[in-house]
């Protein structure tokens, strides 16, 4: 029997949704706090001061922050301070230039409304408050536990369309669970989500279009692949990890399946990530260090079709080539022969000027992640 499994993951703070786990209460969740890296060590001070009365640690040399329990309304002050930046993936998909000066993740309004997003994965925390009721669990192929038992399917849903962290902020967010809490889960099991999404598709109201993440891999297979096609063919989106071993991602399915969307990883500093898969199979590249795996790149393209749908009267075969158009050209470095060097943009971008027109919005994100137990879990 096949097992898939999950890219590996590493520490996430910068990209993180708010995770608050079911069962565990909300006034004593944990939460590592990252302020922009020109806030001074007084500032990070009186922060804390005026909001978490119970900080475990102040950090000030890998980064300004902090890490407190916190409460709601101690969380929700601590998003409305100023000297917040936005998550850099968002960021860097709508500003032409990479680094300080430019944090704002610039985007339309319509925020990918009237859409409908299949995230296949270890499920999602639906309940959670960044998802304002937009998710739901709609089947499970692993066991009979309806919930998200490790995170990851959450954060990718969160990178997708969670209301502060997302790419497309008003997606409906439909979890399709074939990974468990180890994020493995049986080559058979995959087929069959994948098979059941074009079916479960068919009978939702999404007015702008379906889109499908798929952040799993698992060796050549034409089983995949052809499941694969079927959703591409059945008139959906598919986006798909490029993998994590530094290799050709011809090797891996579903990315060496070309109707699939296949994503690669980059770094702040606009270069290739060292893990990221490359080669002809690669369609673009998008951030992906201190998000820490391609399985985190991808949902930044899955969040960026759904927004384009919502923007845009286009087919969803026509997707991939239309996100590969509008990506900047030539500005990652190391990328090997025979690869593409397009680093996803969202159409909103300015050269040096964060200047927002009227029907757009700009919004700062606040790095924070949850700790579980004592432990940081990357998310």
């Amino acid at each position: 029997m096949h097992f898939f499994t999950l890219f590996s993951l590493a520490q996430a703070v910068t990209a993180a949704p708010l995770i608050v786990p079911r069962g565990v209460d909300e006034s004593e969740s944990k939460f590592i706090v990252v302020m922009k890296t020109n806030a001074v060590s007084k500032t990070v001070q009186s922060t804390v001061a005026r909001i978490a009365s119970n900080t475990d640690y102040t950090y000030s040399n890998l980064f300004n922050g902090f890490s407190a329990s916190l409460t709601k309304s101690e969380l929700k002050d601590l998003l409305n301070n100023p000297n917040k930046n936005a998550p850099w993936g968002l960021a860097r998909i709508s500003n032409k230039l990479a680094g300080k000066d430019h944090t704002a993740y610039t985007y339309d309004k319509s925020a990918g409304e009237g859409t409908c997003t299949y995230v296949l994965d270890t499920g999602i925390e639906v309940e959670h408050p960044e998802f304002e009721g937009r998710a739901r669990f709609v089947q499970n192929f692993v066991d009979n536990a309806d919930l998200d038992a490790n995170g990851h399917g959450t954060h990718i849903a969160g990178t997708i369309g969670s209301k502060t962290y997302g790419v497309a902020k008003k997606t409906q967010l439909f979890a399709v669970k074939v990974l468990n809490e180890y994020t493995a889960g049986q080559t058979s099991g995959i087929l069959a989500g994948m098979d059941f999404i074009v079916e479960d598709a068919a009978t939702r109201k999404c007015p702008r279009g379906i889109v499908v993440n798929m952040s799993v891999s698992v060796a050549s297979s034409p089983a995949i692949n052809a499941a694969a096609r079927y959703i591409v063919k059945s008139g959906y989106f598919l986006a798909v990890a490029a993998g994590n071993d530094d290799t050709d991602a011809s090797h891996v399915s579903p990315s060496n399946e070309p109707m699939a969307c296949t994503v690669g990883a980059t770094a702040q500093i606009d270069t290739r990530a060292l893990f990221s898969n490359y080669g002809v199979s690669v369609d673009v590249f998008a951030p992906g260090v201190d998000i820490k795996s391609t399985s985190m790149t991808t949902p930044h393209v899955t969040g960026l079709a759904a927004y384009l749908l919502g923007l845009k009267d286009i087919k969803a075969s026509e997707l991939c080539n239309l996100i590969a158009s509008m990506s900047l050209k030539d500005v990652i470095k190391g990328i090997p022969e025979n690869t593409v060097n397009l680093l996803i943009q969202n159409g909103e971008a300015k050269n040096t000027s964060l200047t927002v027109r009227s029907d757009l919005t700009a919004v700062a994100g606040l790095g924070i992640g949850w700790v579980a137990g004592g432990c940081f879990k990357g998310v």
